[in-house]
């Protein structure tokens, strides 16, 4: 049996952290490189940085700030930008997604990247990856000021493409924002179980989730548009 009713889906959202780029980049910048920035510049231990951090990004999850490199470069006094290209070497894409875009795309699908990341995060990405080479749109919802965690920005995003949310697959790793998708009304929702290929699974009980693309390439390339 099919995961997905790709009969019916002629739009694809997705994410690009942890759905289409492996999410290590991220998890390691944010967990681990900044504090050791935050605990240096503040000579206090690395653990009390750690501590520090996860405070404050308690503060703000889920909104656009949490997402917003000028917010923390403001608010830890520190050029973000610059602390991100020390690791950028880590930006990998997952070996899986090429394959899956360009599937997408020869079945005449619509591919738009639809990320919370920060405009200067996502043009950091595409630099190393070449995303935008084989994406329709890339859509950075700070053109919004709301996050896929808000039904506003799914009103103001639908409004701006137009698209039908009833044959519209959204793709992403995180089950709140696959949460909100739904209660928007997208028909068609995916999870992504392995996001950080340094860390365990993720596990999805109320959405398809697959751990490789390379499961739905058949299906795709069985129903062109």
């Amino acid at each position: 049996m099919s995961l997905l009713n790709w009969k019916q889906i002629k739009t694809v959202l997705l994410d690009m952290d942890g759905t289409l780029l492996d999410l290590h980049f991220d998890n390691h910048f944010w967990l681990d490189h900044l504090p050791r920035k935050m605990a240096q510049a503040q000579g206090i231990s690395f653990e009390q940085a750690v501590t520090n951090l996860k405070a404050e990004y308690a503060k703000v999850q889920g909104t656009i700030d949490w997402y917003c490199l000028d917010f923390w470069a403001r608010k830890l006094d520190i050029d973000i930008m610059a602390t991100k290209r020390e690791i950028s070497h880590l930006i990998q894409m997952r070996s899986d997604t090429i394959p899956f875009i360009d599937a997408l795309k020869a079945s005449g699908r619509e591919v738009i990247l639809l990320t919370n990341a920060h405009p200067n995060s996502l043009a950091l990405k595409v630099e190393h990856t070449q995303l935008d080479r084989h994406i329709d749109q890339l859509i950075s919802t700070h053109e919004f000021g709301v996050t896929k965690e808000s039904q506003l920005l799914w009103q103001r995003l639908q409004q701006r493409l137009q698209f039908n949310p009833q044959t519209t697959l959204f793709v992403d790793d995180s089950l709140t924002i696959l949460q909100a998708a739904k209660t928007f009304g997208i028909a068609h929702l995916l999870g992504i179980s392995n996001p950080d290929s340094q860390k365990p699974p993720v596990q999805f009980n109320d959405f398809p989730a697959v751990h490789d693309y390379g499961v739905l390439l058949a299906d795709i390339r069985k129903h062109v548009i």
